[in-house]
């Protein structure tokens, strides 16, 4: 565990150093420790070093953890969500914010579900800016005639946007597809869309977190630079 402390040291480092090169305060940026595969001991660790957001890639792996860790702790459901799987988020403070919502059919599953359990609940609308066959999201022409349609749902509230870049060895090529999504976040804000709260970019991974800090992320997702390599069975 003593190699998870050191691993995270080194990444909070690296989210202050990414910030100042770019004159931004590394406060204004969040980590999310990403728990997909990792045991509750692990887990612990970070959240006993104050990491409190807590990101899982499966609705079921987060409604089996909740409850296990410190009930401080923010709970985000990050990788992509099943229409018959967000009945396992919807228990009030299981999940805190979904960033993963990419259909008008998931966002209106969402809504019921909060509807049926007395919660509005945040949501992130996640864009495919890199065109990426392989990864889901909105194609960006599209984003903002899908704010106006989720913007009349009263029991979710879009706080932001997230992406998914392409894995690539030299992450200066990824640079654009962060950029892109905040050109569009800003195009949102200016649009001033009722329910529409434009406040976060959930952009970078352990690969590119430190090029997502520098194009404007406000919440970073990092697994494997703290925990070390997954473990799969």
């Amino acid at each position: 565990m003593s190699e998870i402390k050191a691993n995270l040291k080194r990444v909070r480092e690296n989210i202050i150093t990414a910030a100042k090169r770019v004159g931004r305060d590394s406060d204004d940026i969040k980590l999310i420790a990403v728990t997909k595969t990792r045991g509750i001991e692990e887990i612990k660790t970070v959240v006993d070093a104050e990491v409190l957001d807590l990101g899982e890639n499966r609705a079921q792996e987060l409604r089996d953890k909740y409850g296990e860790v410190n009930a401080e702790v923010n709970w985000h459901m990050i990788g992509h969500l099943q229409r018959n799987k967000v009945k396992y988020l919807m228990r009030r403070e299981r999940c805190n914010l979904i960033h993963s919502v990419d259909s008008l059919r998931l966002a209106k599953e969402i809504n019921k579900r909060a509807n049926k359990n007395d919660r509005v609940i945040d949501i992130l609308i996640q864009v495919n800016t890199a065109g990426d066959e392989n990864k889901f999201g909105l194609k960006p022409e599209n984003l903002m005639s899908y704010l106006q349609e989720v913007s009349e749902f009263n029991n979710i509230k879009v706080k932001g946007l997230m992406t998914m870049a392409p894995h690539v060895e030299d992450t200066e090529k990824v640079r654009p597809y962060f950029r892109k999504l905040k050109e569009l976040f800003e195009e949102a804000k200016k649009r001033n869309i009722s329910n529409i709260e434009m406040e976060e970019l959930s952009m970078g991974i352990t690969n590119d977190y430190e090029v997502a800090i520098e194009e404007g992320a406000t919440i970073v997702r990092v697994g494997s630079a703290i925990f070390g390599p997954r473990q799969y069975k």
